[in-house]
């Protein structure tokens, strides 16, 4: 069943300078009852663990940077997928929501989840906007997982135009999971605020057989591949050429592709797949190089 958020949160806290090597084997032995095979890793989640300690490519703190990656993206793709941003400011104190429209979403650039979501600024409490903001800023994710890519990164808010599918009346991810640059499944998150869930689908739409802990999958639920995904796959293969495994986020607003984000180590690597021969298929797809690294 994996471990808590709290247990996750008090044990990143305890284990804070220990050795990343250390530290990920503990969170994987309470997340999986056994230890990394760092020598030969099979497993999707293991490689993610492999992929952490060995792929030190510098780039990668300028892609998990919500702002610094939207230069990359414009570059590789174009700047017709970007969310327009309405303002970046470094530290809450700054942020200037008079200069904000009715509607707007703000987040941190520094990490994952740090979302707040106004629908109507009339009726928001400004001062407790900046508290939770305040918590947020203070986060530094690469200690809760070892992804070193946060490590070092400078926090800052910015607020993003606010975005709505009117199909669906909001904003679903579409997340593309590229194996050695090649998009080999994609998953489908719906419901992040009320009943979180996610299908996982095969390139060419087809759902798979497997959950992910704690989002299970549904065939009721009226979720549909969106049209534009041949778009979405093209453009996530530009964006993650040459690496070895990356995950690409988009969205599709009435038929518009944005891009969201990109994420290396999905789930922190400690998110198990059910039934676990899925975690062993998945694995597969990622080829490492010189896997006799310690």
């Amino acid at each position: 069943m994996g471990i808590a958020k709290s247990t996750k949160s008090k044990l990143a806290g305890l284990l804070k300078f220990i050795p990343d090597k250390m530290y990920i084997q503990i969170r994987y032995f309470l997340s999986f009852h056994r230890f990394v095979n760092f020598k030969n890793p099979q497993t999707y989640n293991e490689k993610l663990q492999w992929l952490k300690v060995n792929m030190k490519n510098d780039l990668y703190q300028d892609l998990v940077d919500k702002i610094k990656v939207r230069e990359y993206v414009e570059k590789i793709i174009g700047k017709e997928y970007l969310v327009p941003v309405l303002g970046v400011w470094d530290c809450v104190e700054d942020i200037d929501f008079d200069s904000l429209p009715e509607r707007f979403v703000l987040k941190c650039t520094h990490d994952s989840g740090s979302v707040y979501i106004c629908k109507d600024k009339s009726k928001e409490d400004f001062q407790k906007i900046r508290e939770r903001f305040s918590g947020y800023m203070k986060r530094n994710l690469y200690y809760n997982g070892r992804e070193w890519p946060y490590k070092n990164l400078t926090p800052r808010v910015y607020a993003e135009e606010y975005l709505e599918d009117s199909t669906y009346r909001e904003l679903r991810d579409y997340k593309l999971f590229c194996f050695n640059g090649v998009v080999k499944m994609f998953k489908i998150d719906w419901g992040r605020f009320t009943d979180h869930r996610a299908n996982y689908y095969d390139a060419d739409g087809n759902l798979l057989p497997f959950d992910e802990q704690g989002l299970p999958r549904s065939e009721e639920a009226g979720i549909k591949v969106p049209e534009t995904l041949k778009s979405m796959i093209e453009s996530a293969q530009k964006l993650i050429k040459g690496f070895p495994f990356a995950r690409v986020d988009f969205y599709d607003v009435n038929g518009k592709v944005y891009f969201g984000e990109i994420t290396f180590f999905p789930g922190s690597g400690f998110r198990r797949i059910e039934p676990a021969e899925w975690d062993y298929r998945i694995g597969q797809w990622i080829v490492l190089g010189d896997k006799t690294k310690e």
